[in-house]
Formats: C-alpha cells, structure tokens, sequence
C-alpha cells in the first residue's frame, strides 16, 4: 500500500511512519523540513519525503501527491510554545484535513480511501452524545476559550463527521483518540474504545506514542480492523 503521512516529523508521526515501513508498506510524507529526519529514512527506498509546508501546497500538486495514495494519515499538531499555541495558522489540523479530503474528492477511485486523523480524548465524539460531568464541560468550554489547538482538533474530528461522513464514496475515515501521550520505546499492550472510561480532564489515562502509532499503522493494514472502527472516533489507553 501506499500511505501518505502529513506531520510525520512529529513525535507520534515518526512512530508512525517506522510502524508502516515495518510492516511493508510505501510511504510518502510531507514535511517542512529534513533536518531531524532519522538518518535511515533518506535512504529508505520506500520513503519519498515532499519537503514543504501542507497548507503551501496548490491544489494540483494535492491532487498529484493524493492521486496514488490508499491510505492518508494526519498527524499534524500545534507545538507547545507560545507561537504554536496562538500563533498561525491557527486552523492547521483543520485546513490540513479539508484540503486533503477536497483533493481526494476529485479522483477516481476504485474503492474509497482510508482517511486516519490522530485527534485527542479531550474531544468528545457528538455522533454518540458522549455523557460528560458539568466540570468537564465547563473546562472544555475554557479550553475552547483559551488554546485555540483544541477547538481547531475538534473541528477537524466534526468536519469529517459531518462533511464526509458515513457513506462518501471517496473517502472512509477513523479519528483516532489517544490519552494522555508518554514516551516509550517499546510496544506495550494497550486497549480500544469507542468512547472515553475514564475523564480526559480529571482522571486521564496514558497511551505511548509508539502504541499509537502501531495502533494507526494496523488499521491501514487490516482490513478486519478498519471495518471494526471505520466511521468511529476510538479512544487508546495502555494496558496497565
């Protein structure tokens, strides 16, 4: 297969993309820059690495680089300092996401693409009213207020509920939700869900980034798996 990967110098990305080129897949990615790049990717021959900016692309050279794709794997972020979280562009994840759909839209495709949005257990999936205490909502609502990354991942998530949906013929799509992000350099076991079991505000849990990762990379590559989640917005923890 081959996996377009947006944000695949981030921290989770690069998890990502290690997953995928393990398991056998071709990989192309879109970053701004090559400097922190592992050494191994630029003389992976199953890597092709696009150097620039996701939101600087023209729409033909989307369509160009979605063209061949059957899978596509945002794991674009804001990073955590001051110009990240309140500077431009300030829609990124969203932008990002509504281009590469609108992109995808315009081919022909024999079977629907799969379409993978790492996203937060922070936001709720609305598709299934999702119950949540008055103090979290109240703390979401100041996070709406306060750091802009949140409502644009929860746009991003919406966008693709309602604009894409359940039933586009182009696209099929999973919002991925981690917990709390760690570091580790191993897999571990870890659960799915499809909601949240425990409070993202008040009692997270924790998901290594490299369990994230294989959990994204297994969905593009199982088939059985992707049906189990297609449509959905699961929830990840680590098995404690």
């Amino acid at each position: 297969m081959l996996v377009l990967v947006v944000g695949a110098s981030g921290a989770t990305g690069r998890h990502l993309v290690n997953q995928l080129l393990l398991k056998g897949n071709q990989v192309r990615i879109i970053v701004r820059s090559k400097a922190h790049l592992p050494k191994s990717w630029k003389a992976n021959t199953h890597l092709e690495i696009i150097t620039t900016s996701i939101l600087e692309l023209t729409e033909n050279q989307l369509i160009t680089y979605t063209s061949d794709c059957d899978a596509i794997v945002s794991c674009l972020g804001h990073n955590v300092t001051f110009k990240g979280i309140y500077g431009k562009p300030r829609k990124l994840v969203t932008e990002a996401t509504k281009r590469l759909c609108n992109a995808v839209q315009t081919h022909e495709l024999k079977s629907p693409i799969k379409f993978v949005l790492m996203n937060s257990s922070g936001n709720s999936n609305r598709d299934l009213n999702e119950p949540m205490s008055l103090a979290q909502k109240g703390v979401i609502g100041l996070l709406r207020l306060l750091l802009p990354p949140h409502i644009d991942n929860e746009q991003a998530a919406d966008y693709l509920r309602t604009q894409i949906g359940q039933n586009n013929r182009h696209i099929e799509w999973v919002a991925v939700r981690p917990d709390s992000l760690i570091n580790e350099d191993d897999l571990t076991e870890y659960e799915s869900y499809a909601s949240p079991i425990r409070s993202a505000i008040f009692n997270a849990g924790k998901i290594s980034r490299i369990n994230v990762g294989h959990f994204m990379a297994e969905l593009i590559n199982d088939n059985n798996l992707w049906n189990t989640w297609k449509g959905q917005m699961p929830v990840l923890y680590s098995k404690t």
